[in-house]
């Protein structure tokens, strides 16, 4: 399916694209010839995604400096893909930040974070989806969502909050799609460990040996999208998918069995959970 989606001449709008995931993205879909729509905040390094995709073999890629959490900023990159293209065919909604805090802290921190990681998805879909639908061809919606979306650590509650808003506009998103007959398809792209600018400390530092590149993650995507999958749960060095399976199943059985909140992390149930993961 991809081959007919993401292929020459076809139209990709990717936000967060100036480092990491988005950048890996827009270099593998400029191998295959589309054209590109590249989102940031971050200017000078947008434009130099744009102009390495270009060398890369897209026959056109433009930067559009934009704030994601701005409705109207990205109304206004839908309006530019569209006057320029006269269609899209990708929609990647990629951008987000990381830097949120507990539940009794960091208000401020909060308000970016939803505004970026979840309002900018919210924003990319109302602004971009009704045209795509429109235009009536088929085509990808692909939200980045984060494991910590699903299974909510401990720690940094605005992000997982974000990404487990993601989680469920995706998946509404999805049936609604179906149930027009719409053929659009999305889907929720669920990284792991993956070493880009927002996780490393230091850009400069070197790749844990857990972590994949960001690379290995788009290269995840593609295939899992040749196999029609909505849910693309990514693995990396350190994490098996079937590790992520029981971590996931065990977060939904807190609501099933009656455990206490996270209680993956709970000391009663410690033993249980090892117990759990090696059946």
């Amino acid at each position: 399916m991809t081959d007919a989606i993401i292929t020459s001449g076809k139209v990709a709008v990717i936000t967060g694209a100036a480092r990491g995931i988005g950048r890996s993205a827009a270099l593998r879909f400029a191998e295959r010839g589309m054209k590109l729509v590249l989102a940031d905040v971050l200017g000078s390094e947008l434009a130099a995604t744009a102009a390495a995709a270009k060398a890369a073999g897209s026959p056109e890629a433009i930067a559009v400096p934009t704030d994601v959490g701005d409705p109207a900023a990205v109304e206004a990159l839908a309006a530019a893909a569209f006057e320029r293209f006269g269609g899209v065919d990708v929609l990647m909604n990629n951008a987000a930040v990381g830097e949120g805090g507990g539940t009794l802290e960091n208000p401020d921190n909060w308000r970016k974070l939803i505004d970026v990681n979840f309002w900018g998805v919210v924003n990319g879909v109302q602004s971009f989806v009704p045209r795509m639908i429109e235009a009536g061809n088929p085509g990808y919606v692909i939200n980045t969502g984060s494991k910590q979306g699903i299974t909510t650590p401990p720690g940094n509650a605005a992000y997982n909050v974000s990404k487990a808003a993601v989680k469920v506009v995706t998946e509404q998103l999805a049936h609604e799609l179906r149930s027009r007959g719409s053929r659009l398809t999305a889907h929720l792209l669920i990284p792991g460990w993956t070493f880009t600018g927002m996780t490393a400390a230091d850009p400069a530092a070197e790749k844990p040996a857990g972590a994949w590149h960001a690379v290995q993650v788009i290269d995840f995507m593609l295939a899992a999208l040749d196999k029609g999958d909505f849910y693309i749960l990514c693995p990396d060095n350190e994490t098996p998918r079937r590790l992520d399976e029981k971590r996931m199943a065990w977060a939904m059985g807190d609501v099933v069995h009656g455990r206490p909140a996270l209680s993956r992390w709970h000391p009663d149930y410690k033993d249980a959970f090892a117990r759990f993961v090696e059946e």
